[in-house]
């Protein structure tokens, strides 16, 4: 039942990401071999203090369930191998004196990255809004290296410092539109879209945004089949659309809809 409720959506949904992806989305009947290296199997996830969780592990947890069913490799990088916390900083954006936050340990450091990394995602979050040198750096630098590069949420803040966005089509949070907005003064934030994709960049919208876009990348690059297979075994029901976004809103950040 579920396999057939995705299948109407398809047609429409591979069209639109074809248009703008840098290489024509794969049929829906694509299933890559094992050994085939023409499909992104090396993701990479920026960590930093005061990341949002759902930002990265919501998009880890699509690659982490694919996995099941083909070879993909995930990695952490940080500025250095310390836990990494998702603690709000300063004390003042925690009111209620919350604990409710995660660690996780980084795999690699900008300093030792992994090799051959085919996607680099970046996820929003508190933090985002003051990334270190070193991020900003790490980001720059890494990006001409990458087949495809990826944001989550208020990591458009991060990749607009860093140049990354210049001139692109691209989305964010609409919650922190503006302040996002201010950093990339020469993209074109489209406000309408819950992802966007610009040759090989792609941005989402807020938070659980990402796990709509990272079903989408899947879907376009390794077809239809394993990302059913996926999203069965999450038990998830993806927004196939990303034009169709309740989340929507006026250039001024206004909500239309809600």
């Amino acid at each position: 039942m579920l396999l057939s409720t995705f299948l109407p959506f398809l047609a429409a949904f591979s069209g639109a990401l074809a248009a703008n992806a840098p290489t024509t989305c794969r049929p829906a009947s694509f299933i890559p071999d094992a050994d085939d290296n023409t499909v992104p199997r090396r993701f990479g996830f920026l960590l930093y203090r005061a990341t949002d969780p759902l930002d990265f592990l919501g998009p880890s947890e699509v690659l982490f369930t694919l996995g099941r069913f083909a070879h993909v490799d995930l990695f952490y990088i940080a500025e250095t191998l310390d836990l990494v916390s998702t603690e709000l900083v300063p004390p003042a954006t925690n009111p209620y004196n919350s604990t409710v936050w995660t660690t996780i340990a980084p795999t690699h450091t900008y300093d030792n990255p992994p090799p051959g990394l085919d996607v680099l995602v970046i996820p929003g979050g508190p933090g985002a809004r003051a990334p270190t040198p070193a991020t900003l750096d790490f980001v720059r630098k890494t990006y001409p290296n990458l087949d495809y590069f990826m944001t989550v949420c208020t990591g458009a803040m991060i990749a607009a410092r860093a140049g990354v966005l210049e001139g692109k089509n691209a989305t964010t949070n609409r919650a922190a539109w503006l302040a996002v907005k201010a950093t990339g003064p020469n993209t074109n934030w489209i406000g309408d879209e819950r992802w966007v994709v610009d040759g090989n960049i792609w941005t989402s919208s807020g938070v659980a945004a990402g796990i709509d876009a990272m079903v989408a990348f899947i879907a376009c690059f390794w077809g239809e089949t394993l990302t059913n297979k996926t999203l069965l075994a999450m038990e998830y029901f993806r927004h196939p659309d990303p034009t169709n976004d309740p989340f929507a809103v006026w250039p001024n950040g206004t909500y239309k809809y809600i």
